[in-house]
């Protein structure tokens, strides 16, 4: 049930939504979940999207993509808790060989972050940029909401 609500959500929003547990090792001497943690959190929203998802879903996934900038914005403390947060990610800029993906990191109450990446795809063979392939400048699509 759960599952089938995160697609509905996907769908109306425009967002994919991963849920991310916010495990004890995140949490540093403060009692909030570190600064280079969040990293973590949007990288593992990113397999999700562009790697699991699409291999469920019986579709090609996204090969050599490398993070050519990451922003993030720390808004709240988050701590440790027995509740997933929400990873929400958007498409807000396509280009031939480079997209920008926007996130929050939130609960139904709380945005705790608000970062934004730019990946660029990548030929790992020649170790050089590539072009999108058309299948995943269609994905993309499916979630580009203009910043």
């Amino acid at each position: 049930m759960l599952e089938q609500s995160v697609a509905e959500a996907v769908s109306d929003t425009r967002r994919h939504v991963f849920l991310r547990a916010v495990r004890f090792a995140d949490v540093d001497s403060q009692g909030h979940v570190n600064n280079v943690r969040f990293f973590d959190y949007l990288e593992d929203a990113r397999l999700e999207m562009f790697h699991l998802d699409l291999h469920r879903e019986g579709e090609t996934p996204f090969s050599g993509l490398v993070v050519a900038r990451h922003e993030i914005d720390y808004r709240r403390p988050l701590t440790f808790r027995a509740d997933p947060v929400r990873v929400e990610s958007w498409v807000t800029e396509i280009k031939p060989v480079k997209f920008t993906l926007g996130y929050e990191i939130r609960d139904d109450e709380t945005t705790f972050v608000r970062a934004r990446s730019v990946l660029v795809a990548y030929n790992v063979e020649r170790a050089t940029p590539r072009r999108l392939e058309q299948h995943e400048l269609d994905y993309l699509g499916r979630f580009l909401i203009a910043a």
